[in-house]
């Protein structure tokens, strides 16, 4: 059964605007911020100790000085 009412033209209806859900907020986990930070400096560290100790390797003598402390203290008194 069809009325009348529905044969007419009805004007153009706008649908109601979809509400948009409100994000939750965001909670930052404390522990896993520390543990990643401590992992990201643990790494770092280890990059550059590599990296020293490459080099120590490549070049040895470089590491070691020409004179110590006490050759100078030697040479300082015995002037």
């Amino acid at each position: 059964f069809v009325s009348s009412w529905d044969s007419l033209p009805q004007p153009l209806q706008t649908a109601p605007a979809m509400e948009v859900p409100t994000p939750e907020p965001v909670y930052v986990d404390v522990d896993k911020g520390l543990t990643l930070a401590c992992f990201v400096f643990l790494c770092l560290f280890l990059i550059v100790m590599i990296i020293r100790c490459a080099k120590v390797i490549m070049d040895p003598y470089s590491a070691i000085p020409t004179s110590t402390w006490e050759e100078q203290f030697f040479f300082a008194t015995n002037l």
